[in-house]
């Protein structure tokens, strides 16, 4: 293999799955919203949704960074794998309720299963095994409330995250704290992407620093055998194409050009990511993602002409 090729192969896999992230989430997202599913209280077009949202968000950011504060690492662990546990039983419960409805039997299988990828994922915490329940997780995530959140909300929210990641990661620069705190302990809730065949998250783990390359035992520069993006850079940008495909459908499109676009934007956002983070400095990834979703999108708009979401048109 070319040095070139085998240098950026894993940056490859990071817009591939992008794609597969937001192709299952549209996938999920009818049959979702067939079957009632509800994250937020309000109506999709209620912004009110959209403050619901960031408080939950901000409550919870809050919350580990307090513990992390304190030092103590069981209940962070506790707390993450209570979180994952219950979005997982989320996602298996609405797939259990599309395909065997209310059942007794369903139910246990949906109680197995998020135990089981829980339990997985804590006990195996390899980046293959991190990277492919994460998928699940942001596909089913963006799809849920996707689903619950109409375009003009969609559109406010990716705009307040983008200037809230920038804040937290070079102002304020928790997120760097949270990152940081959350990977000394192999929290499997970052996809994780190897430079490297013989690259092991469990033997190794990965820092946050400013340096491509990491000390080792002897004072030499090592390469950093991985390198990271949350889980949240996949499905904010996931979240718009989601409420596009539901909430403006175009006769004669499986998937209406604005969505196609937000899709084309996010990887185009990710494209210019992925060459900021090549510098080795921790990076915000929302104003990027986001900004080039919602630019395809209304490029996606202009197209086809569907801006009756526009209010007044």
């Amino acid at each position: 293999m070319p040095a070139d090729l085998k240098k950026h192969l894993p940056l490859l896999a990071v817009p591939a799955m992008l794609l597969v992230v937001e192709l299952i989430a549209m996938f999920l997202s009818r049959p979702l919203q067939e079957a009632g599913v509800a994250a937020l209280p309000y109506s999709p077009e209620n912004p009110l949704n959209v403050v619901v949202f960031l408080a939950l968000l901000l409550v919870f950011t809050l919350f580990l960074l307090v513990l992390i504060r304190l030092g103590v690492k069981f209940i962070i662990s506790a707390v993450i794998a209570l979180s994952l546990f219950f979005t997982f039983y989320y996602i298996f419960a609405s797939l259990a309720l599309l395909v065997a409805g209310e059942t007794t039997l369903a139910g246990l299988a949906t109680l197995a299963l998020a135990i089981a990828a829980t339990v997985l994922l804590y006990k195996y915490p390899e980046w293959y095994v991190i990277d492919t329940l994460g998928i699940l997780l942001c596909a089913g995530v963006a799809s849920i409330f996707g689903i619950a959140i109409g375009i003009l909300p969609a559109l406010l929210l990716l705009v307040l995250l983008a200037v809230y990641d920038a804040i937290s990661v070079y102002r304020t620069k928790h997120m760097i704290t949270l990152a940081e705190g959350v990977l000394s302990q192999k929290a499997p809730i970052l996809f994780v992407i190897p430079k490297r065949r013989d690259y092991s998250f469990i033997r190794e783990g990965i820092t946050i620093g400013g340096a491509e390359g990491v000390e080792g035992e002897e004072g030499e520069k090592k390469e950093r055998g991985a390198f990271i993006i949350g889980m949240g850079d996949l499905i904010m940008p996931s979240i718009l194409v989601v409420s596009a495909f539901v909430f403006l459908p175009v006769p004669g499109w499986a998937v209406p050009p604005p969505a196609l676009g937000a899709m084309a934007g996010s990887l185009v956002g990710l494209a210019l990511l992925l060459r900021i983070v090549g510098k080795g400095k921790p990076q915000a990834g929302l104003p990027p993602l986001n900004g080039g979703t919602i630019a395809g999108f209304l490029i996606g708009c202009a197209l086809s002409g569907a801006w009756g979401w526009v209010p007044g048109l």
